[in-house]
């Protein structure tokens, strides 16, 4: 759950909410702001900010007021050009809806990456090539959207098991040579979540991809891997700007996984490529070279 939204919540004394208001009221704001001028502009007392933090989840009010601005500073940023539940209208026709349907993947593309942090993608990286066998958990609607990770990482010899039946089971038959990629918007699916205790239990590594915020599935990961969080649930024309975002967070996963042995890598998809397809082509854009690969 995003922190603004936990901050609706009916679990705050009077004087507490006067403190939620005053955040929304002045957002960014309150970064230049100290514990005691917010105390004095809300008519309340120091101590209420921390008790605020603590319902929140948070040690203290830096923590709380940090995870604010950030959260902030994410929901305003990108997506200022176009709504990612509408994209489109019933006026426009069918290029207006093609140049919007564009605009939306590139501003779900920079918001993906905007999110990505460096130490996860390396640490990542590592438990992805350290795998003896990588397992992807998620529904079968995302699922869909991982055969071609799945496919990418065949052609460089990596075994990728997309589990679509019995996912109890093949949670069960994990160990700590298998790396799971456990895929969730919300992070709270029960089918999912209910998977978490086994993999843990069984000492797998667990990579989350997810919405920002805090919720169960963050708990439980040992590198998490944010999905652009710019769609409601069912109100919207499709999960557009989601499956944008899963479809990139695995096309770099492979990507980095593939540099770490570039060339023993290029060279194997060649060779068995080369073996297997024999595609032939008129476009010369398409044609291969005769030569072999050194």
């Amino acid at each position: 759950m995003l922190l603004t939204e936990k901050m609706k919540e009916n679990i705050f004394s009077p004087s507490e909410k006067a403190i939620i208001h005053y955040m929304f009221e002045q957002r960014e704001n309150i970064n230049d702001k100290t514990t005691k001028q917010i105390a004095e502009e809300t008519y309340t007392h120091p101590s209420t900010l921390i008790r605020v933090a603590k319902k929140l989840g948070y040690h203290g009010w830096v923590e709380l007021k940090n995870t604010f601005i950030e959260e902030i500073d994410y929901l305003n940023s990108h997506f200022k050009d176009i709504d990612a539940n509408y994209p489109f209208n019933e006026r426009d026709n069918v290029i207006t809806i093609a140049n919007k349907m564009a605009l939306l993947n590139q501003m779900t593309i920079s918001d993906t990456l905007s999110l990505i942090n460096n130490d996860e993608l390396q640490k990542a990286t590592d438990l992805l090539n350290q795998a003896e066998e990588i397992k992807v958990f998620s529904l079968n609607n995302n699922l869909l959207l991982c055969n071609d990770f799945k496919s990418h990482m065949g052609r460089i010899g990596r075994k990728v098991n997309l589990c679509t039946v019995d996912q109890g089971y093949e949670a069960a038959s994990c160990n700590s040579n298998t790396c799971a990629i456990v895929i969730s918007y919300t992070g709270e699916t029960s089918d999912i979540i209910s998977l978490l205790p086994m993999l843990k239990k069984r000492k797998t590594p667990i990579i989350a991809l997810t919405s920002i915020g805090d919720n169960t599935l963050t708990k439980y990961a040992d590198c998490i891997f944010r999905i652009t969080t710019r769609e409601k649930l069912y109100s919207k024309i499709g999960s557009f700007s989601s499956n944008d975002s899963i479809s990139f967070l695995l096309d770099v996963l492979y990507a980095c996984v593939f540099g770490r042995d570039y060339k023993n890598n290029l060279d194997y998809k060649i060779n068995i490529s080369k073996y297997y397809d024999h595609r032939k082509s008129s476009n010369k854009v398409m044609e291969e070279n005769n030569h072999d690969q050194n």
